[in-house]
């Protein structure tokens, strides 16, 4: 699994620079690539995070903001931002990851590259909006968003 922590970190930087520089999504990713190495497996993990989290910001923006008291999505911090896209992701659309996993990934990137609040804001929203999941996923099958890829 150290694999998939590298491609989280990956995913991270790139998402974090998408958001700052506004560049096209796929000269990014082809930006980082050509200046870091990481393994095969770490490589397309991240792409597919990458990928999908961007491809779906707006829907998984609105669903971090049903989670967050007291903050907006342009008041959180861009790492924060990030890490939490990346995590709604997974959650939505990473059936293969337990929920469980993909919490404790979160905050612990928070942690180590966000301020010293960022992993209990992280918890927080994440552990209310897993909650929310859990709910309506009991009540009927969690739909997948529009023009997304299946798991």
């Amino acid at each position: 699994m150290h694999q998939r922590r590298k491609a989280r970190e990956v995913t991270l930087q790139v998402l974090y620079a998408l958001d700052v520089h506004g560049i096209d999504l796929q000269e990014s990713i082809a930006l980082f690539w050509a200046n870091f190495d990481a393994p095969e497996e770490a490589r397309k993990f991240s792409s597919l995070l990458i990928e999908g989290t961007w491809n779906n910001r707006e829907q998984i923006d609105s669903l971090i903001a049903g989670s967050s008291e007291n903050w907006t999505i342009a008041r959180m911090s861009r790492v924060d931002k990030s890490i939490l896209r990346m995590a709604v992701y997974e959650l939505l659309f990473c059936q293969d990851i337990p929920p469980k996993v993909t919490l404790n990934e979160a905050i612990d990137l928070g942690k180590v590259y966000g301020s010293e609040n960022s992993g209990a804001f992280i918890n927080g929203i994440l552990d209310d909006l897993y909650g929310k999941l859990r709910r309506k996923d009991e009540d009927q099958d969690i739909p997948h968003l529009a023009g997304s890829p299946e798991p």
